[in-house]
């Protein structure tokens, strides 16, 4: 993966980790209201001042994630997005902040589920028992200190309020559990139908080459040619590029499969497809027009640039040596697209030409104009 691509894929997941954390960060300031309601209220114990400094500190700690998404310090940790950090924070603050309710307790303790649910979707089941274990042993806490120092108004409703609180988080490490148990059956979903899709597309794609490419050659069909010679005449009608065919033919080339066989005759015509691909443009198109006939599209080419690739295809066919150590000559047609013709009629001309060049002693190349 390249730098760019990376910086890119870092952005995306630290656009997606904000907006995670601004989602967490709005639960702050409802839950500010609701124990500023309480404090206005008579249901909290300590004074203002306390409620004030609690605020602070709370909305404080959230100011420091802040500052380490906006600085990218979250991304040198093996969990970017901080979620155990934050829900073990937001925990931490919860004794404290029960400690100073009585009466409203019991109401308060709804912030455990928020706080945790937070992570039900995220965090591992092995962290999320350890956040779970760290909220119910930080409340068990809170409740032996105030039974030592003989600070319980009702133990009773503070040991069911414990026992409520086991019962809750064990079932939310369960659902957890379950959630992720999903998730991850998801993935492998995903990841199965992605593999099948490659499959299919892989199997696509051989098919579209089965269909537009000649078995034997591995050249293109008449049928891809017609595709790209409407193209391409598109293009000449449009810009005023010149276009030119080239057509060529084996000479003698059933005197060939009678003295050689017809697999001698397949090799030859396998091995000239290379050497012909091997000696034009990249965005020339060679196309097996049917038997031992050929045919070049050559785009953006003149007649005259048209008329020395066929000369130098010519005198390449003529000097290699095939397989079954013997040479081949060809004849060659050449014609240039005449805007606004028809295609039989520019399909007729490239025919005529290489029909000449055979009537004129073949090994060579003839050149028909409009």
């Amino acid at each position: 993966m390249s730098s760019t691509t990376r910086r890119g894929t870092q952005r995306s997941l630290q656009s997606l980790l904000l907006k995670r954390f601004a989602m967490a960060f709005a639960t702050y300031p409802m839950m500010a209201l609701v124990c500023w309601f309480a404090v206005f209220n008579g249901l909290f114990l300590g004074s203002i001042s306390t409620a004030a400094w609690l605020t602070l500190g709370v909305f404080g700690s959230q100011l420091v994630f802040l500052w380490l998404f906006l600085s990218g310090r979250n991304l040198r940790c093996d969990d970017p997005s901080l979620t155990e950090a934050q829900v073990l924070v937001a925990l931490a603050w919860q004794p404290p902040l029960l400690a100073l309710f009585d009466s409203a307790r019991g109401v308060m303790m709804v912030f455990y589920v928020l706080i945790l649910l937070f992570g039900v979707f995220q965090l591992p089941p092995r962290v999320f028992v350890r956040c779970a274990a760290f909220a119910f042993f930080g409340f068990t806490a809170m409740v032996l200190i105030e039974a030592y120092r003989m600070q319980l108004v009702d133990p009773s409703l503070a040991w069911l309020q414990v026992w409520v609180l086991f019962i809750l988080l064990v079932w939310l490490c369960l659902f957890s559990s379950y959630v992720q148990a999903m998730r991850k059956r998801m993935h492998q979903r995903r990841f199965a139908l992605q593999a099948h899709q490659d499959t299919l597309r892989g199997m696509m794609r051989q098919l579209e080459d089965l269909v537009a490419t000649d078995e034997l050659t591995g050249l293109f069909n008449r049928r891809s040619f017609d595709q790209r010679l409407t193209e391409e005449m598109d293009l000449t009608m449009r810009y005023g590029s010149p276009m030119a065919l080239v057509m060529y033919d084996f000479d003698g080339f059933k005197g060939i499969n009678d003295a050689h066989g017809h697999v001698q005759g397949d090799k030859v015509l396998e091995q000239s497809a290379r050497l012909v691909r091997d000696n034009v443009r990249s965005t020339d198109m060679v196309v097996r027009w049917g038997g031992e006939e050929f045919m070049i599209l050559v785009p953006q080419a003149k007649l005259v640039t048209a008329k020395v690739l066929a000369e130098k295809l010519r005198q390449v066919l003529e000097e290699y040596v095939f397989s079954a150590k013997f040479h081949v000559t060809a004849s060659f047609g050449v014609t240039e697209y005449v805007p606004g013709e028809s295609k039989d009629t520019l399909l007729k001309r490239v025919d005529d030409a290489l029909y000449r060049a055979k009537a004129l002693g073949r090994n060579r190349v003839e050149v028909l104009s409009s």
